[in-house]
């Protein structure tokens, strides 16, 4: 079955060229890569354009900033594959992920799957430590180990299922890759051995970006929601979380990593809150 991976890009020059080359060495052959630059102002089509794919197994879509979600919804219509397969372009793989990853699927025991082998790509750095501690999970690790079997959040899934539900909801910010999930009324599962690497924000100003990015969702229970989420990073609880956890790992730094990104992620429900913007 023809596998179609799907990226969407925003500003992504950092790693976009890293993550191309490393589907380059992909095992799994019968594949295609579809890349959407959602309105980028840097110089991502450049380092797109660097990566030399063939063309027969290459796309480059353009789109202005509409967010992530409607960029995943064009790249999946113009896709040829019959399989579908959502990644970030901050994201590098073992050569046989997509194998792995797509072999339930092809199996016919599951519409779509995802992966519990996703491991932190900058562990060296810093602030990407501090993202994973803020987040309860191991240094070195993006999912907990006792990570369930079943998720919302498709990796790869059924292009004709995915089609049949309308693809992802473009207005649910942040929160869109949980929309196949709901509207299919199933989780996906679990590929065993599907290993790959995934970045954290790696300076203070791509944590406060990343943080004010996340928090412009829509919270159950509404503007009580996000009353609550506001109150979780209200700044004397974040001093106090940030000193308790700095000591704890013995982090001087997280202090200063726990007050910008709860900086972040208050700016981003008041803007949420007052002025309707979700993430994209």
């Amino acid at each position: 079955m023809k596998v179609s991976v799907i990226i969407p890009t925003h500003n992504e020059e950092k790693v976009i060229g890293e993550c191309l080359e490393s589907l380059k060495l992909q095992s799994y052959k019968d594949m295609e890569v579809v890349v959407v630059d959602d309105g980028s102002t840097d110089n991502s089509k450049v380092k797109i354009q660097k990566s030399k794919f063939k063309s027969q197994n290459f796309r480059f879509l353009k789109q202005s900033h509409k967010g992530v979600g409607a960029a995943r919804n064009l790249g999946s219509e113009k896709a040829s594959g019959e399989i579908l397969v959502f990644v970030d372009a901050d994201m590098t793989f073992a050569e046989n992920f997509i194998t792995k990853l797509v072999q339930p699927i092809i199996d016919q025991k599951t519409v779509g799957t995802f992966s519990k082998e996703e491991y932190l790509a900058n562990k060296d750095n810093v602030w990407a430590r501090c993202w994973n501690i803020n987040r309860g999970l191991p240094l070195d690790r993006m999912l907990p180990k006792n990570y369930p079997d079943k998720q919302k959040v498709f990796r790869a899934i059924k292009k004709s299922a995915f089609e049949g539900v309308g693809g992802f909801d473009e207005q649910a910010g942040y929160t869109d890759d949980y929309s196949l999930s709901d509207k299919l009324g199933v989780k996906a599962v679990a590929a065993p051995g599907a290993k790959f690497y995934h970045k954290n924000p790696d300076s203070l100003k791509e944590v406060f970006i990343q943080s004010r990015w996340v928090a412009k969702r829509k919270y159950k229970l509404g503007i009580v929601g996000s009353g609550i989420a506001l109150v979780r990073v209200f700044l004397p609880l974040s001093l106090i979380l940030g000193l308790i956890l700095a000591t704890y790992h013995l982090l001087p730094k997280f202090v200063i990593f726990k007050l910008i990104s709860d900086f972040g992620q208050f700016v981003g429900v008041l803007e949420y809150m007052l002025l309707g913007k979700v993430a994209k």
